[in-house]
């Protein structure tokens, strides 16, 4: 006996001295210093100066230049974690919203602090890189009708950590909106506007011309002269200053998007492959530009298929990405003679066919022979096309975090919700029957067995003594509680755990619905069946181990308060997330841990549940609210008769042979001894008796 308690006092203090399985510490609260970030930003950008005062920097281009923003999502977005703290991701995002990189800073959720390690949790931020706070983003699989058509894009969640996946993107999206709004003048979230394709005219050129759909823009070489006068290159431009009144720049500018405008403006031929392209680039607007004078719109070392050296455009104070779509132009019959080229722009990366927007034309001017010097002046060109060509397609809304994890997992809930009703009625109405000498034993082996396999390892519905501390964490905070609505599944389990508090105290949850106690039940039931000795200590040492289990939660409430940042460790203390979350797929310490416990429930019926387990005592203190005492006595019980208190494996029945809730895990076998007229003594008693004095022993409790 003493042996057993050594070991329970070992075990337990470095559960709670954690640090030292700690893992290295990672940052916790606030921004990183500057040399920290720097390292952290993906070649070839570099971190600029703060912006602010809420932890937002400029991110530099090679050249120097402003290429986007730096910020942690801590500092913008604190959305409480599983632990109570929020996720802080580095979140690199350039000027047109679109995510460069998402790099984790630090993290307490349990699932990635012990349990997977944090390399799925990196795994999934590397899916952002390339994708768009324009795009409807959603943790996830498309279902129904949201697939290869939607415009929702499905990130792949982390199996076993759904719920703390979805948090880091609620946390990323919401810091990287909150940028947008305050440092991007407001970049547009919503779907933008499309051609069309139900909106049909019959337009020829001159329609394009008299409707303002095509724009006309021409820049003489005097205005050329002008721009550069005063410069060294003022005197370099000969046939500028030989014909001043000659366009340099004549240019015509139409959008090709809706197809009654393509149709005015393209040959067959052309349109036939404007039609392939869109359909290999459905999400790219189609810029004509037809140019006749001696600009040229692009220059000698122009690649097919590039952005164009000489040409670039913004709208709303943002730039607009113009690539070449490399289709040969041929145009309709009367349309200007030129140069022509399509360009394209991306309308997920924000821009806006049906808004005004600007094409920038440059012109270079070169100095000197050997080494020249090269100038340039920039023109600008404003251009919308009326709105009556297009569409905006209502935002599909994703729906909120918890409805999203809801649906994910409509069907376990439903069967969950079927178990949960099955035990609810054989364990209120129907407990006679079930706690029958025929039925008990299968009965609860079976309900076991399905805790053990889906409500744990399937469903993940293992309660933790994290969860409990989290809330504490978070009221202490004052912050939200919304992340418990981010696993379902284990809420419905809490659910039916606080409802059994006021049916059965503790019982319901610790009895039938916990599956690492489950297992140590199997672990006992395989001691028995290999015929090991068992111990059962006395009733003094048990009521001194059965204290352990009050101290070890003491201990965790009081580094919530004091010490939150090692809670995450130190609730290593429950083996459920080795043995029921990660299946035993973790370092060899934590699996040894819970090795132990299973082993010695061979010898030690259910020890860590009795003895140890911090949730135990929520449950135990949870089970106060109970509102009458379930389990029938009567008079004779305790006295003389102790069958039930010597073949109770809990050591939940007092010699008076009252029950002690605290301790009574729902187990059912003192409610089959007290029907059983072969094995409760009374009921032996009283059927020995001469049938003229024979009376069974009146119940006193039911």
């Amino acid at each position: 006996m003493r042996l057993v308690l050594v070991l329970l006092q070992l075990l337990l203090a470095p559960a709670l001295a954690v640090p030292g399985l700690a893992a290295p510490d990672t940052h916790r609260l606030g921004t990183l210093p500057r040399e920290a970030l720097a390292e952290m930003i993906v070649p070839p950008y570099s971190l600029g100066d703060p912006i602010g005062e809420d932890g937002v920097w400029s991110l530099l281009n090679s050249g120097g230049t402003q290429a986007g923003y730096v910020f942690q999502t801590e500092p913008l977005a604190p959305l409480p974690g599983f632990s109570g703290a929020p996720i802080d991701m580095l979140v690199t995002l350039d000027l047109a919203g679109r995510f460069i990189d998402v790099r984790l800073v630090s993290q307490n959720e349990p699932i990635f602090v012990s349990g997977l390690g944090e390399a799925p949790l990196r795994g999934f931020l590397e899916q952002y890189g390339g994708l768009s706070i324009a795009d409807s983003l959603v943790v996830g699989t498309p279902y129904g009708a949201a697939g290869a058509g939607s415009s929702l894009v499905y990130l792949d969640g982390v199996t076993k950590a759904t719920a703390s996946v979805r948090i880091a993107h609620e946390s990323i999206l919401a810091a990287a909106l909150k940028v947008a709004r305050e440092k991007m003048q407001g970049i547009a979230s919503a779907p933008p506007s499309r051609p069309d394709p139900d909106h049909v005219e019959a337009l020829t050129w001159d329609d394009l011309v008299a409707q303002d759909i095509a724009t006309h823009a021409v820049v003489r070489n005097a205005e050329l002269d002008a721009r550069f006068a005063g410069t060294i290159w003022s005197h370099d431009d000969p046939e500028a200053r030989a014909a001043p009144d000659a366009a340099f720049l004549d240019l015509w500018m139409v959008d090709l998007g809706p197809p009654s405008i393509a149709h005015a403006a393209l040959s067959e031929e052309t349109l036939a492959e404007l039609a392939r392209f869109a359909e290999i680039a459905p999400h790219d607007e189609p810029i004509l530009l037809i140019e006749s004078a001696r600009h040229g719109l692009v220059g000698e070392d122009f690649v097919r298929n590039t952005a164009p050296d000489l040409l670039s455009a913004h709208q709303g104070g943002l730039p607009v990405a113009l690539r070449d779509s490399d289709i040969f132009v041929e145009l309709a019959p009367g349309m200007p003679e030129g140069r022509a080229m399509i360009l394209r722009a991306d309308r997920r990366l924000g821009f806006d066919p049906s808004a005004e927007w600007t094409l920038n034309v440059l012109a270079l001017r070169e100095h000197g022979m050997l080494r020249p010097e090269i100038g340039s002046a920039s023109f600008e060109i404003a251009h919308a096309t009326p709105e009556r060509f297009f569409e905006r397609p209502a935002q599909p809304v994703p729906q909120s975090p918890w409805r999203e994890a809801l649906r994910a997992r409509t069907a376990d809930l439903g069967l969950l919700a079927l178990l949960l009703a099955t035990l609810f009625a054989a364990l209120w109405p129907g407990l006679r029957r079930t706690a029958s000498a025929e039925v008990l034993t299968p009965f609860r082996l079976s309900a076991l067995v399905l805790v053990t396999g889906f409500v744990g390892w399937w469903g993940q519905g293992q309660l933790s003594i994290v969860t409990v501390l989290g809330v504490i964490r978070t009221a202490i905070e004052g912050g939200s509680f919304a992340f418990l609505l981010y696993d379902p599944f284990g809420l419905a389990v809490w659910g039916a755990a606080i409802l059994g508090f006021v049916i059965w105290g503790r019982a319901l949850f610790c009895g039938w619905l916990c599956p690492f106690g489950a297992l140590q039940e199997f672990a006992h039931h395989a001691g028995r069946l290999l015929r090991l000795p068992q111990i059962r200590p006395s009733a003094t040492w048990d009521r001194r181990l059965k204290s352990l289990k009050y101290i070890a939660l003491a201990g965790l409430v009081l580094l919530v308060i004091l010490a939150p940042d090692h809670v995450d460790k130190a609730a290593e203390i429950e083996p459920f997330k080795t043995a029921i979350t990660t299946f035993f797929l973790r370092e060899w310490y934590y699996v040894a841990y819970a090795a132990f416990w299973l082993l010695l429930g061979t010898v030690l019926f259910k020890g860590f549940c009795r003895y140890l387990c911090p949730l135990g005592a929520v449950m135990a203190i949870g089970g106060l609210l109970r509102g009458r005492d379930w389990i029938a006595r009567r008079a004779p019980c305790g006295s003389p008769c102790q069958l039930c208190r010597v073949k109770c494996a809990y050591g939940a029945i007092e010699k008076s042979g009252h029950v002690n809730y605290s301790e009574c895990f729902g187990c059912l076998d003192c409610v089959s001894i007290h029907d059983d007229p072969a094995r409760c003594v009374p009921l032996v008693l009283d059927a020995r008796r001469p049938s003229r004095a024979r009376s069974a022993a009146p119940l006193i409790a039911e």
